[in-house]
């Protein structure tokens, strides 16, 4: 009897079986996420496989929710799609960071920085070393102010997600910088006189969004951050709208402006309410720890937010194209008039080659080559059209 109770015991506590849609899923986005320079796209899994993919930590991390692109059960493979460095207001270096990242089991880190994407190809190259992947990505101050609503302004922050070569344009960076120039000011010139130890600390105890001598700077409205985040080949997703005091009237307002997700999931569990938001405005429904690495024990650990595997496939189903859309404008530019600074601009969060004087076609269209084999499948490699590409860059150098 005793047995027969504890072989049904046992027996309860069996893993569920990965059904067909998360075991097509997990191997759209294991494809993705392992396509790297040293390594060949895995084979498909079936529907037990990839574990070498998933979280071992399952157990303490938050879960995805339900079916479909909102939410997903099922099997998870660890993104982490909300993270800081030193270049903001983290305090770790992005190496560190990834190496933390790495130790958690997190196969896909995008780092977010505050207003910069300064750490990025720190990122890349070490989880290099780890066969991780990097999403370049930024953590973008904005403003949100109705007109019909006088003195109802809040202040947001807009996720970017972008693919290997970055924004398509140099608009974003002019943007951030233009950001930057406001509140980082500021809070270097409160070192400069000794009122705080660092720039990280001026933000955490005074400018930062919560801070007593916050101030409006130079932040664009939100709705102009999203719009140029779409025109700049990235994905846009709503940071911590937990934090805002009207979130319904600002969710809608990016939703029309061309918004894409909605952080609802962070680290202690799915946020009420903010699931029904984001269906009501059909956003794809995300989330991350937003670690800084402070090591305060209220702080949630890189790694500790569990999206189910059926999201991550429709993040990327959604992303991927516009990714490779913005490729093929990066590239076509370099083509038309193409140069030493537009290429290390194409490789700069992916391979790390220094170029002695300008490249001969062969050797452009070798690098070129050799990052779009590694970022995109071979689906994505005929989106892009090599050929065409391959042809006008010929006609340039040509020209010489």
């Amino acid at each position: 009897m005793g047995n027969r109770k504890k072989s049904k015991a046992g027996r309860s506590k069996k893993k569920p079986k990965t059904s067909a849609d998360q075991a097509l899923a997990l191997d759209y986005v294991r494809a993705w996420a392992q396509r790297t320079a040293s390594a060949p796209p895995p084979e498909p899994s079936t529907a037990d496989a990839g574990e070498d993919f998933l979280p071992h930590q399952a157990g303490r991390m938050a879960s995805g929710g339900g079916g479909g692109c909102g939410g997903g059960g099922g099997s998870s493979v660890l993104f982490e799609l909300h993270s800081h460095s030193i270049h903001s207001d983290g305090f770790l270096s992005p190496s560190a960071l990834v190496e933390r990242a790495h130790r958690n089991g997190v196969k896909v880190l995008a780092l977010t920085d505050h207003d910069t994407m300064a750490g990025v190809p720190e990122a890349v190259s070490a989880a290099h070393k780890f066969g991780m992947r990097i999403i370049p990505g930024v953590e973008i101050s904005a403003l949100y102010s109705p007109r019909e609503i006088p003195g109802a302004g809040e202040h947001v922050h807009i996720l970017a997600y972008y693919g290997m070569c970055g924004p398509s344009t140099d608009e974003l960076e002019r943007m951030l910088s233009n950001i930057r120039d406001g509140r980082l000011h500021i809070a270097r010139a409160m070192v400069e006189v000794g009122h705080v130890e660092n720039v990280r600390q001026a933000f955490n105890k005074y400018i930062g969004d919560d801070g007593p001598a916050y101030a409006t700077g130079n932040e664009p409205f939100a709705e102009t951050v999203v719009q140029l985040i779409s025109c700049t080949g990235g994905i846009s997703a709503l940071a911590h709208p937990w934090a805002l005091k009207n979130p319904d009237a600002v969710i809608r307002a990016l939703k029309c402006a061309g918004l894409n997700a909605l952080e609802v999931y962070r680290s202690d569990g799915k946020v009420d309410g903010f699931s029904e938001l984001a269906d009501k405005y059909g956003l794809l429904k995300i989330g991350g720890s937003d670690f800084h690495g402070r090591g305060g024990k209220d702080e949630s650990d890189i790694g500790t937010v569990k999206l189910a595997i059926t999201t991550l496939c429709c993040f990327l189903k959604m992303a991927r194209p516009i990714w490779c859309s913005a490729m093929k404008d990066i590239l076509l530019k370099f083509a038309e008039e193409p140069s030493v600074a537009k290429l290390e601009k194409i490789v700069k969060f992916g391979h790390h080659i220094n170029f002695d004087g300008f490249p001969s076609m062969d050797a452009g269209m070798d690098v070129i080559n050799l990052c779009l084999s590694s970022w995109l499948s071979n689906d994505g490699m005929e989106e892009v059209e090599l050929e065409e590409i391959g042809l006008k860059l010929a006609h340039s150098i040509g020209k010489r």
